[in-house]
């Protein structure tokens, strides 16, 4: 942290505070469409929300609630995307078990069978950790009938309460997210524009992209929720139709998760010196904000409509069929689940075209255009056997993209080596099932076999796959093809021209063909198995990942078993 007087010797703590026109000192508080100041101050926001402000406050609860034996578990926020066992990668939605949480970056946790760190700031908290289960012993006749109503009361009144936790918690931090957003825009936004010496318009709009607007349209979408807000009796609260009143507005944050990258990046430049550092530090110091870096608060939004459907979804599992709020809620789930979904995609694609970028770098011999000029994602890949006219067999080993399918011959005594052997149109071909026995164009008997056709040349390519699972396999990846490439039409889903030369340039570079976790994480820990907390001696990764790249729960498409594939194959492997 910048100490104060390192700041001051940068310029004069005072000069930072905004003047009127007429010498007055202005006031911090904004002021809403209707005239009001904001409704929080923040240490209203601490007394009512202390773990959601206070740094270290939620892991240090974690901890609390794991050494006391309970169960933790968390919700993924987006995909982690690793390719290295010693971190655990999942899937938006995924439930993952907290097992440590003693470093504020990386915690530990499990997920299915796997145990492994993975990025703290991925994932959102239960609200309702525990359960009271719906089975419980009881004895017989007028007794067991006289316990099954208890229970059943008892079930309904901690229904309630579950539902009561997690209005609270939407409550709560959309409160929080509004004081976040306040200080981005008083702290750093109007701190900014006055130094037009440091920044230019155009600077700015790259890092802070249309985050004002964002600001006083969750104001205005908070008013409603506090309206709908009963106080008294929480559980009894109806706020779904606030998410579907306001649903349109959400659109606005399409535009600042895709000029989020290159806020990143812009940032990133900028804080290589001290100036900056200083400034942005001094920024946050005058705003009284909590300790968390600009990148730190201008990621907020991001993270913001990802928890949506999640708390959503965890409101509709306590909200009764009886409720007067069900209906609205179910609504607003699938809503804020749509918001996103071009939002979502773009980013899936923005992170996919850097691996593909660096895929084609490691392949030897590559001709003609580059794989991103025509492919942004890669859909599957294995091994099929191709059969010229003259019966001559090929082992290849094929990956199908968007609008295109890639093959390739692996070296004879280096089998992780692959030499380019050419690409097929997919917008031009047509898929033809081809059943067990003899074919009549290639007079010979074939099995597991499916034909390409190209629809305007009539040229026939025949491919045998090994098992018949890996031919449904092909077959259904390449009519998934088919239906992603016009998804992608109709969403008006493209990757600008320099996103793509970027990602080139990137995977050219010295050093970024070796073979990493994801978006070039340090080196994950050693192997180790998993102690009692008082026994452990763990080694967290240096950095964290610098997420781009988000999904709601849910996602539409299935994970690709490329990458599994891709770690083998690359040259680059140690």
């Amino acid at each position: 942290m910048v100490a104060r007087g390192e700041i001051a010797r940068f310029w004069s703590l005072e000069s930072l505070h905004m003047v009127s026109t007429d010498g007055t000192t202005e006031s911090s508080a904004l002021v809403d469409d209707n005239g009001s100041e904001e409704d929080y101050s923040y240490e209203e926001l601490c007394q009512a929300s202390p773990r959601y402000l206070q740094p270290g406050g939620e892991q240090l609860a974690i901890n609390e609630l794991i050494s006391d034996g309970s169960v933790v578990c968390a919700e993924a926020l987006w995909d982690h995307v690793t390719m290295d066992d010693q971190e655990l990668g999942f899937k938006a939605g995924d439930v993952i078990q907290v097992l440590e949480a003693s470093n504020k970056d990386w915690w530990w946790g499990r997920n299915e069978d796997k145990e492994a760190w993975f990025p703290a700031s991925f994932v959102r908290l239960r609200v309702n950790q525990e359960e009271i289960s719906e089975n419980s012993s009881s004895t017989q006749g007028e007794e067991q009938y006289s316990d099954a109503g208890k229970h059943h009361q008892k079930h309904s009144e901690n229904k309630d309460q579950m539902r009561t936790n997690v209005i609270q918690e939407i409550m709560n931090t959309e409160r929080v997210y509004i004081k976040h957003l306040k200080d981005i825009c008083e702290g750093y936004i109007r701190q900014c524009r006055k130094h037009t010496g440091m920044f230019t318009v155009a600077q700015l709009g790259t890092i802070f992209g249309n985050i004002e607007e964002i600001y006083k349209f969750q104001r205005k979408f908070l008013k409603d929720l506090e309206k709908q807000y009963n106080k008294e009796e929480p559980h009894l609260s109806e706020i779904g139709s606030c998410f579907l009143h306001h649903q349109e507005g959400f659109a606005i944050y399409s535009e600042y998760c895709n000029n989020h990258p290159g806020a990143c990046l812009e940032l990133s430049n900028l804080m290589k010196q001290g100036k900056y550092r200083h400034f942005f530090e001094a920024c946050r110091l005058l705003q009284q904000m909590i300790d968390i870096a600009i990148d730190g608060f201008l990621l907020t939004p991001v993270q913001k409509i990802c928890k949506y459907p999640l708390q959503l979804a965890e409101l509709l599992k306590y909200t009764t069929q009886e409720h007067s709020d069900y209906n609205n809620i179910k609504a607003a789930y699938e809503t804020m689940k749509n918001v996103a979904c071009l939002i979502n995609e773009r980013k899936r694609k923005l992170e996919s075209i850097d691996k593909i970028a660096r895929w084609q770098v490691s392949i030897v011999g590559w001709e003609g255009l580059n794989i991103l000029d025509r492919s942004s994602e890669l859909i599957h890949s294995g091994e099929l056997t191709r059969i010229t006219k003259q019966g001559k067999s090929q082992q290849r080993t094929f990956f199908l993209f968007d609008h295109q399918l890639v093959f390739c011959k692996k070296d004879l005594l280096r089998r992780d080596i692959l030499y380019y052997k050419g690409r097929i149109d997919m917008d031009e071909m047509e898929l033809m099932d081809i059943e067990d026995g003899r074919d009549k164009d290639y007079n010979i008997n074939v099995k597991n076999a499916f034909k390409i056709i190209n629809k305007s040349t009539e040229e026939v390519c025949l491919f045998c796959a090994k098992k018949q699972e890996d031919k449904g396999r092909w077959l259904q990846a390449c009519a998934d093809e088919r239906r992603r490439v016009q998804e992608d039409k109709e969403m008006g889903m493209e990757i600008s021209e320099s996103q793509k030369k970027l990602a080139m340039l990137n995977a050219q570079k010295p050093g970024h063909g070796k073979s990493k976790g994801y978006n070039g994480c340090s080196v994950p820990p050693p192997h180790q198995s998993l102690h009692p907390i008082h026994q452990r001696h763990i080694t967290v990764p240096t950095s964290i990942p610098q997420q781009q790249v988000f999904v709601l729960a849910e996602p539409k498409r299935k994970p690709s078993l490329f990458w599994h594939t891709f770690n083998k194959l690359t040259p680059f492997k140690k």
